[in-house]
This record gives C-alpha cells, sequence and structure tokens, in this order.
C-alpha cells in the first residue's frame, strides 16, 4: 500500500487480486484497484466505509484533486474507496494492448463478458471482506455505478449498510430496445432546449453537417468525421453545462473560412474522446442492458430507425434542423474510430451474444430491508424518468428524490448537496 496526502485528505493505494470469471475463481486472475480516501482530521478512526461506484462502463474512478463537493461531504462520516472498475484505470484495463494477448474475435468477447455489474460487484465484496471482514459498508452509485448498486442489492444484500444512487437507478425490467425507445425522445427534447436557447446553431449545426456530406474530413486522432460523428457530439447535451459547450462550439466552426477550422476539428476531437476513458465503454454499453436470452444486436441503430428525426440526410434535404444524438453506440464507430477498429469483430459477436447472466433479482429487490435513497433527474438524457420510477415501486423501502435542479451530473456539480439530500432521506424516519 501506498499513502500520500493532499489538501487535508488521506488517500491510500489498494490493489487485490481477483478471478476474471468468478465462476472459475482458480483460473486467470486481474487486478483491481481502490483509492482510500480519508480527511486528515479523521485519520486513524474506525469510520465506517463508502464504497463509490462512478459512471461507464469503461470509465476509471474519478480523481480527486480537492474540489469534490460531494467528497468533502462524505468525508465527514465516511472512509470512502473509489473504486476502478474492473477493466478501467489501474485495474488491468481493457486496451488495445488486450489484442496482443487475446487474437481471436470470439476469445475477446468471452473475455469481454466478464466485465459487466456482475462481475464489478463479486469483485466488491472480496474487496469487503479483504478490508473489513463481514462489516458491511455503504456504497454511493453514479450513474452505470447506480445500476452495479441494484446489482449489489439483488445478488449480496447483507454487504451493504446503505445504498445510495445518484442518476443511476436503472429500468430493472427494460430490455435494451425499452430502453433506447424511452431516450430518444428525452435527447429530441434536448435537442428543441438547446436550438431554443441558442437558434442560431441551426444554421451552423446545418452548415456543418452539409459540408461533412459532401467532403471527407479526418480529426486530428485519424478519426474521420462523419455526419453520423458529428450527430453523436450530442452526447454533451444531457450535461449540465453541456448545451453551453456544444453552442461555443459551433460558434463559428469556419472561423471566416470555407472549411472547417483546424480549432473546431481539435474540439470536436476532445469531445468525442471525452465520452469515456477507453474501448470497454463502446464495448459494453448496450451489454449493461441485457440479461437473459436475447441478444441486443446494436438495439440503438434498430430503434433509431423508429425516430425518423435523426436522419441528417433528408433534414438537409427539408430545411429541418440537424438533430444530435445521445448516450447511443452504433456499430458504424467500430468501423471509423482507429481506438476502435481492432475491436469490431469482438463489439459484432458481443451484440449478437445470445445468452446473458442475470442483473437483477426482482424478488429480492422486492424483500429488500437495506435502507437505499436514490435521486432521479427529471430529464436524464441517459436514464429515463419512467422506468426509473418503476424501478422505484420495486425495491421495498427506496426512497426516491425526484428533482429538476440538477442534470444528470448532479454529484459533481452540487457541490456536495445531492448527497447531502440522499443522506438525509436514508435518516428520516420511515
Amino acid at each position: 500500500m501506498t499513502t500520500s496526502r493532499h489538501l487535508g485528505t488521506v488517500h491510500v493505494d489498494h490493489t487485490f487480486t481477483v478471478p476474471l470469471d468468478h465462476n472459475r475463481p482458480d483460473d486467470q486472475q486481474i487486478q483491481v484497484y481502490a483509492r482510500e480516501i480519508q480527511a486528515t482530521g479523521q485519520a486513524g478512526r474506525d469510520l465506517p466505509w463508502l464504497l463509490f461506484l462512478g459512471g461507464g462502463p469503461g470509465a476509471a474512478s474519478p480523481r480527486p484533486s480537492g474540489g469534490e463537493g460531494w467528497i468533502n461531504r462524505a468525508l465527514r462520516d465516511y472512509r470512502v474507496l473509489m473504486l476502478d472498475q474492473r477493466g478501467t484505470g489501474r485495474s488491468t484495463p481493457v486496451d488495445r494492448r488486450l489484442l496482443a494477448q487475446i487474437r481471436d474475435p470470439g476469445a475477446q468477447a468471452d473475455y469481454l463478458s466478464h466485465f459487466r455489474a456482475d462481475a464489478i460487484v463479486r469483485d466488491a465484496e472480496i474487496i469487503r471482506r479483504t478490508l473489513i471482514g463481514d462489516r458491511p459498508w455503504s456504497v454511493l452509485g453514479q450513474s452505470f455505478g447506480g445500476l452495479c448498486t441494484i446489482t449489489y442489492l439483488s445478488f449480496a444484500p447483507h454487504g451493504l449498510a446503505q445504498a445510495f444512487i445518484t442518476g443511476g437507478l436503472p429500468g430493472v425490467c427494460a430490455t435494451a430496445d425499452e430502453v433506447y425507445r424511452a431516450l430518444y425522445p428525452t435527447v429530441i427534447l434536448k435537442n428543441t432546449e438547446h436550438y431554443d436557447r441558442f437558434p442560431g446553431d441551426v444554421d451552423r449545426a446545418r452548415a456543418v453537417a452539409r459540408y461533412l456530406r459532401d467532403h471527407r474530413v479526418i480529426l486530428p486522432s485519424g478519426r474521420p468525421l462523419t455526419v453520423e460523428t458529428f450527430q453523436a457530439l450530442g452526447n454533451m447535451l444531457g450535461g449540465t453545462d453541456g448545451s453551453l459547450r456544444l453552442h461555443y462550439l459551433l460558434e463559428d466552426p469556419f472561423t471566416g473560412g470555407t472549411e472547417p477550422s483546424e480549432a473546431f476539428l481539435f474540439q470536436v476531437d476532445r469531445e468525442l474522446a471525452d465520452v469515456a476513458g477507453g474501448p470497454l465503454y463502446y464495448l459494453l454499453h448496450e451489454a449493461t442492458y441485457a440479461q437473459g436470452r436475447e441478444a441486443t444486436r446494436w438495439s440503438a441503430q434498430r430503434i433509431r430507425g423508429e425516430f425518423p428525426v435523426f436522419d441528417a440526410e433528408a433534414a438537409l434535404d427539408s430545411g429541418a434542423p440537424i438533430l444530435f444524438t445521445g448516450e447511443m453506440i452504433f456499430p458504424w464507430m467500430f468501423d471509423t474510430d482507429p481506438v476502435l477498429q481492432p475491436f469490431r469483430q469482438a463489439a459484432h459477436l458481443i451484440a449478437e451474444r445470445p445468452a446473458w447472466p442475470a442483473l437483477y433479482d426482482i424478488d429480492r429487490l422486492r424483500d429488500n430491508t437495506v435502507p437505499v435513497a436514490a435521486a432521479i433527474y427529471h430529464d436524464d438524457m441517459y436514464l429515463d424518468r419512467g422506468l426509473s420510477l418503476n424501478t422505484a415501486q420495486i425495491i421495498h423501502g427506496l426512497k426516491p428524490w425526484l428533482t429538476d435542479e440538477y442534470q444528470h451530473d448532479g454529484l459533481r456539480t452540487s457541490n456536495g448537496a445531492v448527497l447531502e439530500h440522499l443522506l438525509a432521506l436514508i435518516n428520516e424516519h420511515p
């Protein structure tokens, strides 16, 4: 273990060895990293633990800089453990180096099938028992971490003293098709709100799309900037400042010239790269909704066909606004992105994978005894409000907080207020 100090906190590095496949514990092993954080004044006290499960899938746990309001609030009552979920950050990462070890696409797909919420929860249980034995701990799940938290409540509730969820209450009975069918109308709403706020962006976005339709443009990373890639910038619209960032990006994409400026292309590249930390996000995004015997079969692409307003070619012909897409993964991404191209065959195999383990136990959730509080954001672009509220009805004792005060990133942007509210909910009398 390595210990360091930073702005009133003490950090301790932990590394654990866990099975790749928990059903075959004696076979291949991987490493999982977690960062323990305590307030300097609390160091040495036997505070309860709070496990943080962050967004993704495929994104490492945030690296704290000392200004995170929710961490400061949590450290008043907890010793916080920031987990790099398997395959991310310092936890045996899934990247292109993996292909040098596993060359067969079928073997790659099999390997990647072990990086969903069910495996993450079993990792967490090994870590909990290693650190504190039989004592339960609390968990805070943000976004995809919330999905993991519901899996935790389903299969290892004995390990939990409390559970907090922010923008991560999934539709536990929903298929991938049902998830995207619910999300696309919210993405349309976010586009409408953006263009109402910045009406000049309608013509600017159309000008960019028209140019990309007629010309081949390569981003600095080597990724082609196609019309569909341009539309994928809409993933920004779900964040607190996402609409403003998109507007600034579109302010002057041609900078007085006849082709997109270098500054514009670099900005686009940065925004696209910021979506996630690596290929795992793209490879397993739809698989986070898969359970039972139904393949996802590129659900976001298929369901998009039910919403023709996203057809940029038709919009250019008719004079309609170009609509940006949201948090959707499309098969063409594995054809165009140099980082993803080596995983193309494995991605198609994962999309056609016919059987996935269950992620949720509905009967156990109905009988839940763990105190749970969940923030549900009214216009969340990443998790449908209706599906979240349905799940809130299923999980016994869950205290929902439906709010329009924050966006999906409210835990990060609220300076601790979201966590404070959930703590108060948990501590209320039934």
